[in-house]
Order: structure tokens, then C-alpha cells, then sequence
């Protein structure tokens, strides 16, 4: 029986995460933004590698991360990645002065390389926490994730005073104070929460092996199915709303022209959306209702809200984008969490960091198609991703259903 969670380390782990995020959420928003201003992309496919580069740098160490959690614990590995947070931050500043595309890119591949621990500290808090609590814990880092993205992007804002002109460096500089600020919190107050006897006693060397662990159970294979569509559609999703909202000149055509400011209100609204949905809903439906049905409801409603982003579009209406964007970040909001409690449910306790760096990964590799293949549609119709997002959801939605209908929690199958 595992031990109920400390406050103190949940709360710590919480204000972690969401520091670091809230880095992230800054960025986030101008990313494709600055690209667009530093160089001539006609096809789109510089953009879309620079936006996958995050991703495949977390799709290849998120294993490695979460495996050497696994044997010396959580908090050293979450320490070194938020350390490498500032640095890689501050360099996206520095390129941010140099206006260079290339030095844009060192920095978010380093950045990709020292965010691939979200994996280690959804490991700590299957440590921490029971069974039946567990979704509410992996809601936890839900809400975090949605506060981080709710202030970052108010607090990138501040790059752009005026709502307009040309962004500056200061979302990068503010990004490596506040991911230094979690460091320090890290160091200090945050405690171990890997029990000695749980470590593990050697150090595998592939990635393979982890995932034919993880696929080696039929339902843990399905769920991992089922992440990999549904972040795939998200990420194209996500990638591609900067450039549609703003009119530039990938979306110059399009019926929406915000300016700097609106975009990153527009993310703020997406993360406090997402903060609400899971800080409040999920929590409170945690043990109520099974985590699959949850899951397949927040799959559903991103099928719905791909619907409305089409017809707002066809419309030039942003009220209705808006909405839209409300319905997408609800399911969003039910469905990952979810899906990470059933994975780590189904998961051997002694291998979470793992199994959980392969949950990670498999996120990771469908944010890099999503974010690659994303903009480069946009480039053929404004409408593709969208078409392409509603139909891999369909899809996902089926999966989820299957997944959570075909499997047991690993202690009962070990029972």
C-alpha cells in the first residue's frame, strides 16, 4: 500500500511545474511569430522544424530522464532539468537580439532537452499518491500546465506593450528568471520522493527495451495508441493558431488579423480554460467517474470544437473562433490527464519513471509530426489542419473507447 501524498511535496511539485510552464507559456504563443518576422519561409517547413524541434529532443530523452529518476531518484533529475531551463531560456533571448533562426533553434532544442522531465514528475506523483487518487494527482500537473500557459502568455505580453510592433527579447530573459526561481524552489524545498528500495539496480540502455515494456500489456499498448492520435491532432492544432489568428504571411488570406497582444491573450484564455477544466472539474469528477469515460468525453468535444474552428473560419467570425477554442481546450482539459492516470494505473510501480518516459515519448513524437506537418498544410488551405485535426480526434475517440474497455490496473492483474 502506498503512502498518501505530503501537501508540502505536491504543493512544491505543483509551483515547480508551473513555474517552469509558465517559461514555456510566454514563448509559446510568439514562437512561429518570430520565425516568421527573422526569415522567408515560403514553404513552411523551416517553421515547422524549428516549432518539432522541442518535441523530438523530448521524444528522445524523456525515456532516458524518466529511467535515471528510476534509479537515483526524482528530484536530482528535476533539478537538472529546470537548471538546464535557464540556460537554454536565456539563449532564446540572446537569439532573439541576433533576430537568428539558427541560434532560435540551439535554443529549442536544448529547451526540448531540459523539459523531457514533465515525464519524471508525473513519475512523482504516481509515488506519492494512491490508486484512487491518482487521476487527481495527474490533474495536478494538469492545472499547473494551464496556469503556466494562462500567465505566460500575459506575462509575453508585457514584450509587446503597445499590443503591437515587433517583439523583443524579454519573454525569453523573463522565462530563464522564472525557470531559475523553480530551481531554487527545487533545491530547497522540494524532497524525495522515490523510496531507496524502489530504485532501480541497473541502467538499461535503449529505448526499445522500455517500449516493449510498455507494449508487452495489450491495454497500456492501445493507450499509447491513443495519446499519440490525440496529441498529434492537438499539436497541429496548436502550432498552427498563432500564424492563423495573426495574418501573416502564412495565413495573410485569412479572416483573422489580431495583433501581438490579442495573440497572446488568446493563449491566455486557452490555459485559463485549461486551468478550470482541470483544476475544478476533473478533480471533482476523480473517483466519480472512470477515467476512460472522461477521457472519451474530452475526445469527443475536441471532435466538436474542430467542427466550430471550421465554421468560424468559413465565417470570419473570431466570437465563434473563440468558442471553438473553448469547446478544444475542455476536452483537451478532461482527456490528458486522464489518459496519463490509466497508463500509470496500468503501469508496474517499480518502472513508473520509465513507463512514464515512454507515455512521454510517444506525446513527444506525435507534437513533432503535429507541429512539422501543421504549418506546411496551412501553407496549402487555411482550413487542412483543422479537417486533418477533426478526423485523427474521430479516430482517437475510438481508440480511447477500446483502450479504457480492454485493460485492468497492473496490481490487479498481478493480484
Amino acid at each position: 500500500m502506498r503512502d498518501e501524498p505530503r501537501r508540502g511535496s505536491l504543493l512544491v511539485i505543483f509551483l515547480t511545474v508551473f513555474i517552469d510552464l509558465l517559461g514555456f507559456g510566454m514563448v509559446l504563443p510568439l514562437l512561429p511569430i518570430y520565425a516568421d518576422v527573422f526569415a522567408e519561409d515560403p514553404s513552411g517547413w523551416r517553421l515547422g522544424v524549428l516549432m518539432a524541434s522541442f518535441s523530438v529532443m523530448q521524444f528522445l530523452f524523456a525515456p532516458l530522464w524518466g529511467r535515471l529518476s528510476d534509479r537515483i531518484g526524482r528530484r536530482p533529475v528535476l533539478i537538472i532539468g529546470l537548471a538546464g531551463s535557464v540556460v537554454f531560456y536565456l539563449l532564446f533571448g540572446v537569439a532573439t537580439v541576433m533576430r537568428s533562426l539558427s541560434l532560435l533553434l540551439v535554443a529549442r532544442v536544448g529547451a526540448g532537452i531540459a523539459g523531457a522531465t514533465i515525464a519524471t514528475a508525473q513519475a512523482y506523483i504516481a509515488d506519492t499518491t494512491s490508486l484512487e487518487k491518482r487521476s487527481k494527482g495527474m490533474a495536478l500537473i494538469g492545472m499547473a500546465f494551464g496556469l503556466g500557459f494562462t500567465f505566460g502568455p500575459l506575462v509575453g505580453f508585457l514584450a509587446v506593450p503597445g499590443g503591437r510592433g515587433e517583439p523583443g527579447p524579454w519573454p525569453g530573459y523573463a522565462a530563464a528568471i522564472l525557470s531559475a526561481v523553480a530551481l531554487v524552489l527545487a533545491i530547497w524545498k522540494l524532497p524525495e520522493s522515490l523510496r531507496p528500495d524502489s530504485r532501480a539496480a541497473t541502467a538499461r540502455i535503449a529505448h526499445l527495451h522500455e517500449f516493449r515494456q510498455a507494449m508487452s500489456v495489450p491495454s497500456v499498448g492501445l493507450l499509447l495508441a491513443a495519446i499519440f492520435v490525440c496529441i498529434f491532432s492537438f499539436a497541429n492544432f496548436e502550432t498552427t493558431l498563432s500564424l492563423l489568428i495573426k495574418g501573416s504571411a502564412e495565413a495573410e488570406h485569412g479572416p483573422f488579423h489580431f495583433g501581438w497582444g490579442q495573440v497572446c491573450l488568446t493563449y491566455a484564455y486557452i490555459g485559463l480554460t485549461m486551468t478550470v477544466v482541470q483544476g475544478v472539474l476533473v478533480r471533482r469528477l476523480a473517483g466519480r467517474v472512470p477515467e476512460g469515460r472522461l477521457a472519451g468525453s474530452g475526445a469527443l468535444l475536441q471532435v466538436i470544437g474542430f467542427i466550430i474552428v471550421l465554421v468560424a473560419t468559413e465565417r470570419a467570425s473570431a466570437p465563434l473562433l473563440m468558442a471553438a477554442l473553448g469547446v478544444i481546450t475542455a476536452g483537451a482539459g478532461l482527456m490528458q490527464p486522464n489518459l496519463n492516470s490509466l497508463l500509470s494505473r496500468r503501469s508496474d510501480p517499480e518502472k513508473q519513471g520509465a513507463i512514464m518516459g515512454v507515455g512521454q515519448s510517444v506525446n513527444s513524437m506525435a507534437r513533432i509530426l503535429g507541429a512539422g506537418l501543421g504549418i506546411p498544410m496551412l501553407k496549402i488551405a487555411i482550413t487542412l489542419p483543422y479537417y486533418v485535426c477533426m478526423g485523427l480526434m474521430a479516430a482517437g475517440l475510438l481508440l480511447v473507447v477500446v483502450a479504457a474497455r480492454g485493460g485492468r490496473d497492473y496490481r490487479q492483474r498481478d493480484a
